[in-house]
């Protein structure tokens, strides 16, 4: 299992449903539509927030099933099925590596890096599935980049704000 803090299977299975259920309802009820993104519109949201606080807390496993799950979710359930694959993928892979990179490492600057690299994932992914599966072509997954930018963005700032006093919190609860 990998983090260490829980121990029992039924806990592990219990934190990552509470991740995937917050990350789920901070895309669903936190977010603003914005119809001039590419030809299928955009959603800017807040279900990175738990999504990287779940993969910087608890581990890459953690992160992805966040991810992919509440994000994935969230897109079958509100008329963004269509997007589902690309996000499962997309949103799990952020997850993973934002755990990867930074999960049991201290420094501001592992956050920062895996925050970024997730910037990267989620460019590419959409862009990719924009561009070639859904065949809107390059053009239109362009006007999608600066909502994710903005998305990553302000997931980030809440991010890296509360994370060091909320693993300070957790440590002392889990001690």
């Amino acid at each position: 299992m990998e983090n260490k803090a829980v121990k029992s299977p039924a806990k592990q299975i219990a934190l990552d449903a509470m991740f995937v259920a917050l990350t789920l309802v901070f895309t669903a009820f936190v977010n603003i539509q914005i119809p001039s993104f590419g030809g299928a519109g955009g959603l800017i949201h807040l279900g990175n927030v738990p999504l990287f606080i779940a993969a910087m807390v608890y581990g890459k496993r953690t992160g992805a099933l966040a991810g992919a799950l509440g994000m994935g979710l969230f897109d079958i359930l509100s008329g963004w099925a269509a997007w589902a694959p690309c996000t499962i993928i997309t949103c799990g892979l952020m997850g993973f590596v934002v755990g990867l990179i930074c999960y049991n490492k201290k420094g501001f600057g592992y956050k920062v890096v895996a925050i970024l690299a997730a910037l990267a994932i989620k460019l590419a992914g959409y862009f990719i599935f924009e561009s070639f599966i859904m065949g809107n072509g390059a053009a239109a997954a362009l006007k999608s980049v600066p909502g994710n930018i903005i998305q990553i963005a302000v997931a980030a700032i809440i991010v890296l704000i509360i994370i060091t006093p909320l693993e300070r919190g957790l440590r002392a609860v889990e001690d």
